[in-house]
């Protein structure tokens, strides 16, 4: 009989007093490799912290049946914790003194972002689980993970992508039983996820088991089994050749409220002869050039998207018309009719522009609530940090009304599902009708029909409004109808 590695009997959590989990059983038994699928808020993710041990649980019961035969190997006490390692969606990189946070543009400004550990130092503070065997080391997997060129890189300096692979490669490094992995493909441009896709079979066949949550469309070869989560519990657990995608397809037409998006953007008018203009423009960090001469005229109305693999030069691109780049004053760049370094602000760019990245939802304060989250997009910061206005908080309640997610208005941001949250930050680059909406890998962490929605309602704001649109991403079935113009970029330079 084929022995278990992990158990979970009669499982509930709440959050917020609001049930999650109720009475949910899951088992793996050694050589099987789980993937766990379902509509996103459906609880793959804490699944996952729940095995990890970083998740509590209201009732029933966790079996590590592994640690059996390691007790009986060792007298040394030992716990579940050493032999599990989890990546996740969030990062937890701290300043060189661990001392205090990274923030969000720390990454373009040279005095600040030297104070984060380099992709080395990272890695060499991972402590390997010493009761295995030492497969994966170091130098196999920062090669693996294709980091060797990042080596020395700075960790806030990273794209979402090369984030994606360090935050996996530090896993590794522990040499675990068990691997849990949170949607590990999404940010991986369409090669990576070849070559990660191999990567996972070569990590099954190292003798470590993997749990990985993950889209129902894009399974890795790897895995034997799927787990299918709906209304808080498992509602079927499958072999891989059982399992067939089509069957949990949801092809529903997204239902737009567009006459109440209407309303909020008929106001939107476009003031500017020139969006974005981009001469030659240039950026180096040390020998290494991030952009190599790039040329680009946006004018208002356009629908943009900017392409490429991980480490183009996409998010470097985006920082500078987005004001978070100190490089722009260096180089010959227009940004509404006006030269950078000319007198403006950051806070004037921003006023025109909302953004919406994976990455944001990070740097919120912990404590505030979705509605303020929203609202925090009149000023441009990242929370709320003033005394709430009535006007503009009803305002926000209305684009959630308009988004269908109202409900969570009084909910912190970090306790709703990822798509809930992707909207959310969508409604907080809209609040202030914008000129240009810069959208970087939006749909991250959606579900099929949850990316169909965000897609008609970026395309119905772009149909009631003359917005400017520049939308970023590795999926071409994500991109709008409405976007009509391509920007590829590859090693820091535009592809024709």
């Amino acid at each position: 009989m084929t022995p278990l590695l992990f158990s979970a009997e009669h499982i509930a959590v709440k959050f917020a007093n609001n049930p999650l989990f109720q009475d949910m059983d899951f088992a793996v038994l050694k050589g099987e490799h789980w993937a766990i699928t379902g509509k996103s808020g459906s609880g793959k993710s804490v699944l996952l912290q729940i095995i990890s041990g970083n998740q509590g649980v209201n009732g029933g019961k966790i079996n590590y049946h592994f640690m059996n035969d390691i007790k009986l190997e060792t007298a040394a006490p030992l716990t579940f914790h050493r032999f599990i390692a989890f990546a996740g969606a969030r990062h937890r990189f701290k300043n060189l003194s661990n001392t205090g946070d990274l923030y969000y543009q720390q990454r373009y400004n040279s005095s600040d972002s030297e104070d984060a550990l380099t992709v080395s130092d990272y890695l060499h503070n991972i402590k390997p689980n010493s009761y295995s065997p030492l497969y994966w080391t170091f130098e196999k997997t920062v090669a693996a993970l294709n980091l060797t060129e990042l080596i020395d890189k700075q960790t806030i300096k990273l794209s979402n992508g090369e984030t994606k692979r360090l935050m996996i490669a530090a896993a590794l490094l522990k040499n675990p039983l068990l691997l849990l992995l949170d949607n590990p493909m999404t940010g991986l441009d369409v090669q990576t996820r070849k070559s990660f896709n191999l990567l996972l079979t070569e990590i099954a066949e190292s003798g470590i088991t993997l749990i990985m949550a993950s889209s129902n469309s894009e399974l890795p070869d790897v895995i034997t089994n799927v787990a299918v989560l709906e209304d808080g519990d498992i509602t079927e657990s499958l072999t891989r050749q059982q399992f067939d995608a089509s069957d949990h397809k949801n092809n529903s037409t997204p239902l737009i409220n567009k006459l109440a998006l209407q309303e909020l953007v008929e106001n939107q008018q476009s003031l500017y002869k020139s969006i974005i203009s981009m001469d030659d423009v240039v950026i180096k960090y040390g020998e290494k050039k991030v952009l190599n001469h790039i040329n680009w005229r946006v004018k208002p109305g356009d629908r943009w998207a900017l392409l490429g693999p991980n480490g183009a030069g996409k998010s470097t691109l985006l920082s500078l018309v987005n004001g978070d780049n100190p490089h722009a004053y260096a180089n010959d760049i227009v940004l509404f009719d006006k030269k950078r370094g000319t007198g403006e602000s950051i806070w004037d760019i921003k006023s025109k522009i909302g953004f919406v990245s994976p990455e944001l939802y990070q740097y919120f304060p912990t404590d505030n609530s979705c509605l303020q989250v929203i609202e925090s997009g009149f000023y441009d910061t990242l929370g709320l940090f003033r005394q709430s206005s009535k006007t503009k908080a009803d305002l926000a309640l209305k684009w959630m009304k308009a988004l269908e997610i109202d409900q969570y208005a009084l909910t912190v941001l970090k306790n709703i599902p990822a798509s809930a949250q992707r909207l959310c930050l969508l409604a907080r680059a809209l609040i202030k009708t914008p000129t240009l909406l810069l959208f970087d890998e939006p749909c991250q962490g959606l579900d099929d029909h949850q990316q169909q929605h965000f897609k008609a309602v970026v395309d119905t704001i772009c149909e009631l409004s003359p917005v400017t649109l520049i939308y970023v991403t590795h999926y071409q079935h994500e991109i709008p109808d409405s976007v009509d113009k391509v920007l590829k970029l590859d090693k820091g330079a535009v592809v024709v």
